[in-house]
């Protein structure tokens, strides 16, 4: 759904006017953009991707988000499912210093935004070195990892089934997808 409080709206505009409200919002392109629930599925494997990035990561160097904003480039702000920071942001702060890791979950009305509109905006923040999205309705997911070059590749590598781990080799960690979709039963 889009709303447009004000059109087009800026990065603190939009900040500012976000603060307070019950419904959840993303800025994308200068329009507010009304951000919809998840599913059981969908809070069963973001609450296991951020477990399992809290329990291997240094929690002195990295800290792990879940719906934390994400200033992408004027006018686009996002809220990602898990973002990894450094750790050092003023505790007051509305938007990732430099993040990391940024993963979402995909919803049926998501997938074509998060590996498309999203994508195209995570990757090109310079200090992310892994975007992952997480199918809800298969043991699946996609992950967009930087080379040596620091490049990203031009498509994301696709992990399926529960033998599967994605390497995170910026963070010297891996997730095992057993872990990611550990509770979900897929009947």
């Amino acid at each position: 759904m889009n709303v447009q409080p004000q059109s087009p709206m800026d990065n603190a505009t939009f900040l500012n006017w976000v603060q307070g409200r019950e419904e959840r919002y993303e800025l994308a392109g200068g329009h507010v953009m009304m951000m919809t629930g998840g599913t059981m599925a969908h809070g069963l494997i973001v609450g296991n991707v951020f477990e399992c990035l809290r329990t291997r990561l240094d929690r002195t160097q990295w800290v792990v988000l879940t719906d934390f904003g994400i200033d992408v480039r004027p006018g686009t702000i996002r809220y990602a499912d898990i973002v990894v920071d450094h750790c050092g942001a003023k505790r007051e702060a509305l938007t990732a210093k430099a993040p990391v890791l940024v993963a979402e979950v995909l919803s049926p009305s998501t997938m074509k935004i998060d590996l498309g509109d999203k994508a195209a905006d995570y990757l090109q923040l310079s200090t992310l070195a892994a975007y992952l999205v997480f199918a809800q309705d298969e043991v699946k997911a996609w992950a967009y990892n930087r080379g040596s070059e620091r490049q990203f590749p031009p498509g994301p590598q696709v992990f399926a089934g529960a033998d599967a781990s994605i390497s995170i080799p910026a963070l010297n960690i891996a997730l095992p997808l057993v872990d990611i979709y550990r509770g979900i039963d897929f009947d």
